[in-house]
């Protein structure tokens, strides 16, 4: 690896085209560089939330939500990695159920949910909120290859990234309170408040 990154510059994309594993080219207007690029923005956020966490050290965030999101980072690097050699299978249904027992356990903790969330609280809350809407982009993207070319990525990832989109919504809700904020819920009486007083 170390060779092959020596030099990051190459100048071979300058013509609107970006070489593949196999040594094809694509051009980068394709959806499968889309899909690599929600990724890849999915886990810059993910890792915005890790570094946020790392700075509120004091905050009783528990060590094992920590370590969750270091394997969810290098889950979805994985998924990238599938994307660029579909001959490559970097998440199972194991990690899919990984999830769930995650959300399941975070769900026990929290209150049952009565109305709509808004996406604030903390600056933590807000960037779990960010990178649960970064995912659901990222699904939709998914979504979108997997219906123009099949082949170009595997039904496994697209059920990984719709579950972490759950599990980004319950962290979200898991965090308000090590964070010391409340959630924020939609609330109709404050657009019927704005239009009373327009």
């Amino acid at each position: 690896m170390g060779n092959r990154l020596s030099k990051i510059y190459t100048r071979t994309g300058d013509d609107g085209s970006t070489g593949m594993a196999d040594g094809s080219r694509l051009s980068k207007a394709d959806n499968l560089f889309g899909v690599m690029g929600d990724i890849d923005e999915l886990n810059s956020h993910i890792g915005l939330v890790r570094a946020k966490l790392q700075r509120n050290k004091g905050q009783s965030i528990s060590k094992d939500f920590s370590q969750a999101l270091v394997i969810i980072q290098h889950l979805l690097f994985n998924i990238g990695g599938e994307l660029a050699m579909p001959e490559y299978e970097g998440v199972n249904a194991t990690h899919i159920e990984w999830l769930e027992q995650q959300i399941d356990m975070m769900n026990t903790s929290l209150p049952p949910l009565k109305d709509f969330i808004l996406p604030t609280g903390s600056v933590l809350v807000s960037q779990l909120h960010v990178a649960r809407s970064v995912c659901r982009r990222a699904e939709r993207q998914a979504v979108l290859l997997q219906e123009q070319r099949p082949a170009a990525i595997r039904r496994t990832a697209i059920s990984f990234i719709n579950r972490l989109s759950d599990w980004l919504f319950v962290a979200a809700r898991f965090c308000t309170d090590p964070e010391q904020v409340s959630e924020v819920l939609w609330d109709s009486q404050v657009l019927q408040h704005f239009a009373d007083n327009r």
